[in-house]
């Protein structure tokens, strides 16, 4: 996901992308551990998706406070 469709979202919507990314992530894991599977990449892409998220969902939280 890019920062530019991110940004779209509503801070709902990233909340909940965050909720099912951090569960990938977690599944990925326990797989990873029993050695299936094959692509590892996919352990960083959701890592740096998680922090975007985040990233971009605290300046929407901070944009009221600062205005």
């Amino acid at each position: 996901m890019t920062s530019k469709e991110i940004r779209d979202l509503a801070p709902n919507e990233i909340t909940t992308k965050i909720r099912d990314t951090r569960e990938q992530l977690l599944q990925l894991r326990l797989r990873k551990q029993t050695g299936q599977v094959e692509k590892t990449d996919q352990l960083r892409t959701l890592r740096k998706d998680i922090a975007r998220l985040e990233t971009i969902l605290n300046e929407k939280n901070r944009k009221p406070a600062a205005a």
